[in-house]
């Protein structure tokens, strides 16, 4: 069976597995922590994990959205400046 460790505060401290015939542990439960869930803390009473980390925090673990990749964009930004200045001499000139 598996069995899902928690401390003093109920936060997770890990896994475990014992046999079916073993004595569950004071500080372990067989429910385990639902998916999605930074740092899971388990409520006795409801026999349930919830999420006990502040959405700040979680925010702050997120990846940074990436760099637009698209060089593309960039060459044709550069092209288009290059054809305004080359019409901008031109009409100098004349």
């Amino acid at each position: 069976m598996h069995i899902y460790y928690y401390d003093e505060n109920f936060k997770y401290q890990g896994e475990d597995v014992i046999s079916d015939y073993d004595e569950l542990p004071k500080n372990a439960t067989s429910v385990r922590p639902q998916e999605g869930l930074y740092l899971p803390m388990y409520n006795e009473k409801k026999e349930v994990w919830s999420e006990s980390d502040t959405q700040e925090y979680i925010d702050s673990l997120q990846p940074k959205p990436p760099l637009p990749k698209d060089i593309t964009t960039l060459k044709k930004q550069a092209a288009l400046l290059t054809l305004q200045v080359t019409q901008l001499q031109r009409g100098g000139a004349s």
